[in-house]
């Protein structure tokens, strides 16, 4: 009886270690944080997306982005990478003046500094953003 509950108590401790060495992989998180986002647009408009990067609960520059905007029929309107400025801040621009009108996802996620991205979690940030057209005839 005592073996077996060594045999429990040891593949318990085990099955511990192993989850605690899985999530130390990714210890770095950082996160896209929109400030104020207008989810309104008029068919021509551009559409300009403004925020930061918190990473420790600070702005942090050089975080690399990723802008994926999915139109309303499904396809991918457009995709971008850049950084965040020197004070941790981003702008993102999409003018619609060729784009249907409909509701699209913009996602926007973070890639860590670079000296991080592989140990990073990618955290993301999507918005729905609805082009109307102002002159449906």
């Amino acid at each position: 009886m005592k073996l077996n509950t060594r045999k429990i108590s040891l593949f318990f401790l085990v099955l511990l270690l192993f989850s605690l060495a899985q999530n130390s992989n990714a210890t770095h998180i950082s996160e896209p944080i929109l400030s104020e986002p207008k989810t309104e647009y008029i068919l021509g408009e551009k559409i300009v997306l403004n925020g930061w990067v918190s990473y420790n609960d600070q702005p942090t520059a050089d975080v690399l982005l990723n802008f994926k905007v999915i139109r309303p029929d499904g396809a991918t309107a457009t995709e971008q990478s850049y950084p965040s400025d020197s004070s941790g801040h981003f702008t993102f621009e999409f003018d619609t003046s060729d784009q249907i009108p409909g509701t699209y996802q913009v996602t926007i996620t973070s890639h860590c500094l670079e000296i991080h991205r592989p140990i990073c979690t990618y955290k993301n940030q999507t918005i729905p953003i609805k082009v109307i057209d102002s002159n449906p005839n």
